[in-house]
């Protein structure tokens, strides 16, 4: 095996051990389309489609996943949408 070989091989054992966590929404009943979508766009760099996809999803299939990436990154992102008063979490 030759040096680039086992380079690509640490890179890829590397990438396979860093976990993907995923904040997923869950429906309320509370809140309003509006509320969500603005949520997501703000918290989550949404377009405002992508939000409104997201809420459609939410509201009619219980929970959507509505960012993934490393926990560093989602966990504040999650505490914002936690205090916007919608049910989430970062599994």
């Amino acid at each position: 095996m030759n040096f680039q070989e086992k380079q690509k091989e640490q890179t890829l054992v590397k990438e396979k051990v860093q976990k993907e966590y995923e904040i997923v929404v869950h429906n309320d009943e509370v809140n309003t389309f509006d509320h969500v979508i603005s949520t997501l766009i703000e918290t989550c760099d949404h377009s405002p489609m992508q939000a409104e996809q997201c809420t459609y999803l939410i509201h009619f299939k219980g929970k959507c996943t509505v960012k993934s990436g490393d926990y560093e990154d989602l966990r504040p992102r999650c505490e914002s949408i936690l205090e916007a008063g919608i049910s989430a979490e970062i599994v």
